[in-house]
């Protein structure tokens, strides 16, 4: 089937279209995972996932030192300067065995009181055991992934994420049913490796030609510009999975385990359809943002990505909410209680989504310290908000709590954005 025109003369719109295709077969797959996930381990079980899987993200993050975002910035701006690309993945790797090392080691020798702080007891110290093996799976397939993304080979991109996804849904389909919550765990703690072999499969020709792996020194020549990477991500990424992590125990303690697994099986479902937008922020918007020197070019390309993203998103999410209880007796049957949730959950995705292209400005420009307040206030907002309105609305009050700090964020975001140019045109 021919793509049409319009789609094709603009690149994000079609990075979108070739996007949806795979986030829609993601999210038919996903809803059948959830069902099954539901039926067997329940609400409780749904908790624990979600507990290990902001584990899984804060070392996505740590294991890799932070650097993703550079990564894909420098091989945007570089990617003809084979010198410069040397540099960078020398630099690269020298952070990310330090990465490796201290993660692998912490996981380990602290399993038990890892297991105890995530799931209340250390009958899973075996799990985080498992996971400090496959810490060196998660840190390549995170640095190699910014290759994919800094050189914007979305069709690559969709097919690693699509392959990828299939393989790691059929492992946990399979270790759940065989082994119950303890196989869910195992499959969630071994993606990394499926992840990993597939982006190899598929790219590694091009990550040849870019990456001269026998010129990678154990030195750190760009260290400097990828500090401030670095100390972004460890903000956003680890603050963020600490503070769900720290919220969902909240919930067990001040009302249930069931309560806390509403609400993380609420924020499965914005996470499928907001993954749709993480492959487009990370090939189009860093990217060219990073490329562009002017207000009016921003102020432009900002209203081309609102032009095309909001109203797609905006029509999915009203049918979301329209179809609210169709989606739970599909996917959650059991859960009920959930359908509150939605309408403040996907209002506070909506306005998030629309922050989040602007703050990818701080991103491009290197704009640590804006980067660095603006995510300090939103998980402080969330922090804070959540645990006041949970006292009086119960397990509805941390959704609101999302909505009311996605408000504040964009307000704060616009202004110190604006800002920023307002400060070049100055020095012009």
């Amino acid at each position: 089937m021919k793509i049409p025109q319009f789609i094709r003369a603009n690149l994000l719109l079609k990075m979108t279209s070739l996007n949806a295709v795979v986030i829609t077969i993601r999210l038919i797959v996903s809803l059948f995972i959830q069902r099954l996930l539901a039926e067997i381990v329940g609400e409780a079980g749904i908790s624990k996932i979600g507990q290990l899987r902001n584990l899984s993200q804060m070392l996505t993050s740590i294991s890799s030192v932070g650097i993703f975002n550079g990564v894909v910035k420098y091989v945007a701006e570089h990617k003809e300067n084979k010198e410069q690309l040397t540099k960078l993945f020398s630099t690269a790797f020298f952070f990310t065995v330090i990465g490796v090392v201290c993660c692998s080691l912490i996981l380990y020798f602290g399993a038990d009181h890892i297991s105890e702080y995530l799931f209340g007891s250390n009958s899973f110290s075996y799990l985080i055991k498992l996971i400090s093996v496959t810490v060196p799976f998660i840190s390549m397939q995170r640095i190699f992934n910014g290759v994919v993304n800094g050189l914007s080979m979305y069709k690559q991109f969709a097919k690693i994420d699509l392959f990828a996804y299939l393989l790691s849904a059929i492992l946990t389909v399979t270790l759940l049913l065989n082994y119950n919550i303890d196989g869910a765990l195992i499959a969630i703690a071994l993606a990394p490796v499926i992840q990993l072999l597939v982006l190899l499969f598929i790219f590694f020709k091009v990550l040849k030609e870019y990456v001269q792996f026998n010129k990678i020194s154990f030195k750190a020549p760009m260290g400097k510009s990828l500090l401030a990477f670095t100390t972004m991500s460890l903000v956003s990424t680890v603050l963020l999975n600490y503070v769900e992590i720290d919220i969902r125990t909240m919930i067990v303690n001040r009302i249930t385990e069931e309560d806390a697994g509403i609400w993380t099986a609420m924020t499965f479902i914005s996470k499928n359809y907001m993954v749709f937008s993480g492959a487009i922020f990370t090939l189009y918007v860093l990217p060219k943002f990073s490329s562009i020197h002017t207000r009016s070019g921003f102020t432009k390309e900002l209203l081309n990505i609102y032009k095309t993203l909001l109203p797609i998103f905006g029509v999915g999410m009203i049918l979301v909410y329209l179809f609210r209880d169709v989606v739970i007796q599909i996917i959650y049957p059991d859960f009920t209680g959930m359908e509150p949730l939605f309408k403040w959950q996907l209002m506070g995705d909506f306005i998030r989504l629309a922050s989040l292209v602007l703050a990818h400005q701080f991103l491009a420009k290197k704009l640590v310290r804006n980067f660095i307040f603006t995510e300090i206030l939103s998980l402080a907002l969330f922090y804070i908000l959540a645990r006041y309105f949970t006292a009086t609305y119960g397990v509805e009050g941390v959704v609101i709590a999302h909505f009311v700090r996605y408000v504040i964020y964009f307000i704060v975001v616009f202004l110190l954005v604006y800002r920023y140019f307002r400060k070049q045109a100055s020095k012009d």
